[in-house]
C-alpha cells in the first residue's frame, strides 16, 4: 500500500496542477467578495486591506509558522513526511519535465527578483509615489532579512538530489523562493491595485497568485526544498506582506480622509 508521500509523488504534476487551480479560483472568489463589501462605500475610503483582517491574518500566518519551526526543530512527523516525500520526487520526476520546472523556478532567483524590485523601485520614485515607494523597499528587504535570520537560526540541510538542474548552497529552511515570491508578487499586485484602474485589479490578483503558487511549489517537485519548507516560507512570507500592505493601507485611507477605515 502506497504511503501518502508516495502517492503524492507519483501524482505530483496532477496535484500542481490542482493546486495553482485552487488557488486561482480562491483569488477570484475573495476578490469579488472584497469587492461586494466595498461597493456603496466612498472611492477615497476604500481600503484594499483593512486593519482588522490585516491583524487577524498577521496573528494566523505567525501561529502557522511557528507551528511548522517546532515541527522542523524538533524532528517531527512532519519532518519524516519530508524526507519521505523528497526521496520518492528523486525517483519518480522525469528529467524533462525537471528541466521544465526549473526554467519556471527561475523566476524567484533572487538576483531575478532583486533587480525587478529595483527597477519598480525607481519607477515608484520617479513617478514621485513615496508612501508606495517605502512601502515597496520595506517589504522587499525586510523579507531578505527575516528569511537569512531564519536559514542562519535553524541550518536546515537542503534536500538530496542529483538532477543538476538547480543547485542551491544556502540552508533549506524556510523557502526563500517561497517567502520572496509571495511579498514580491504581493507587492507588486497591491502596487498595481493602487495605481491601476479597477477593471484590471482582478487580473492582477490572479496573475500575481498563479506566480506565488507555481514558484513555491516547483521548489518541492525539484527537491530543493523539503515540503515544510515551502509551507514556512509561504506563511512567514504572507505575515510580513500583509504587515506591510496593512501599514500602507492605514496610512493611505488615514491621508484620503480624516477617519480611517477600520
Amino acid at each position: 500500500m502506497q504511503t501518502d508521500a508516495e502517492w503524492i509523488s507519483t501524482h505530483a504534476l496532477s496535484l500542481w496542477a490542482l493546486l495553482l487551480a485552487i488557488a486561482l479560483l480562491g483569488a477570484d472568489l475573495l476578490w469579488r467578495r472584497a469587492v461586494k463589501r466595498r461597493e456603496g462605500i466612498d472611492p477615497s475610503a476604500r481600503a484594499i486591506l483593512r486593519p482588522v483582517t490585516a491583524i487577524a491574518v498577521v496573528m494566523a500566518a505567525v501561529l502557522v509558522s511557528t507551528a511548522i519551526a517546532l515541527a522542523v526543530r524538533r524532528e517531527a512527523g512532519l519532518t519524516v513526511f519530508d524526507a519521505f516525500l523528497a526521496g520518492d520526487l528523486r525517483d519518480n520526476m522525469p528529467p524533462g519535465v525537471l528541466r521544465i520546472v526549473a526554467m519556471l523556478t527561475h523566476v524567484g532567483d533572487p538576483i531575478v527578483v532583486a533587480v525587478e524590485s529595483a527597477l519598480v523601485f525607481v519607477f515608484l520614485l520617479i513617478r514621485r509615489y513615496w508612501y508606495l515607494a517605502t512601502a515597496w523597499i520595506v517589504a522587499l528587504v525586510g523579507t531578505g532579512l527575516i528569511n537569512q535570520l531564519l536559514k542562519n537560526i535553524f541550518q536546515r540541510e537542503r534536500p538530496l538530489h542529483d538532477h543538476g538542474f538547480v543547485v542551491e548552497h544556502s540552508f533549506s529552511f524556510p523557502s526563500g523562493h517561497a517567502s520572496g515570491s509571495m511579498v514580491f508578487f504581493g507587492m507588486l499586485a497591491y502596487v498595481l491595485l493602487v495605481l491601476t484602474p479597477p477593471r484590471l485589479h482582478r487580473v492582477v490578483v490572479v496573475i500575481a497568485t498563479a506566480f506565488i503558487t507555481v514558484i513555491g511549489i516547483s521548489r518541492i517537485l525539484l527537491q530543493v526544498h523539503y515540503f515544510s519548507d515551502v509551507l514556512a516560507g509561504y506563511a512567514t512570507g504572507l505575515a510580513w506582506l500583509t504587515l506591510c500592505v496593512g501599514s500602507a493601507e492605514y496610512l493611505r485611507i488615514r491621508r484620503m480622509t480624516p477617519h480611517p477605515v477600520r
